[in-house]
């Protein structure tokens, strides 16, 4: 019964383990959020990094919300750690940095840290996703 019992468990651990992996959005490059930003499309960049605990917390929201938005918004990540040229180019100084763009490519908000989903949602809204 035990064994059985820390099977389970272990089953649980790889398959929870896996999951949280596929959580997260692929690294963008520039060419990527240059398109973007180009699509028509309020966008968010999040720059952060993979090892980043606030960046880790924040990794599912921002795929959850790249489901949710497909066609309305874009979602992008960038690793600073893995492109700090992109983080220098935005003028990241801290992780995780999210950048919101109106449907122009306009920058129209900054904010530095952890955000809810909520209020990543307020401002995509604030910049015009419909």
């Amino acid at each position: 019964m035990k064994k059985q019992m820390v099977s389970i468990l272990v089953m649980l651990f790889v398959l929870l383990s896996i999951s949280a992996m596929a959580a997260e959005l692929p690294s963008s490059n520039e060419a990527t959020l240059r398109a973007a930003l180009a699509s028509g499309k309020p966008s968010v960049a999040d720059f952060g990094a993979r090892t980043c605990i606030p960046c880790k917390k924040m990794a599912p929201i921002l795929e959850e919300l790249s489901r949710e938005l497909k066609g309305k918004a874009n979602i992008t990540f960038t690793d600073v750690w893995k492109d700090n040229k992109l983080g220098e180019q935005y003028g990241v100084q801290m992780i995780p940095t999210q950048i919101f763009f109106d449907a122009k490519g306009k920058e129209v908000k900054r904010h530095m840290g952890f955000i809810e989903k909520s209020d990543i949602l307020k401002e995509l809204k604030a910049a015009g996703m419909k």
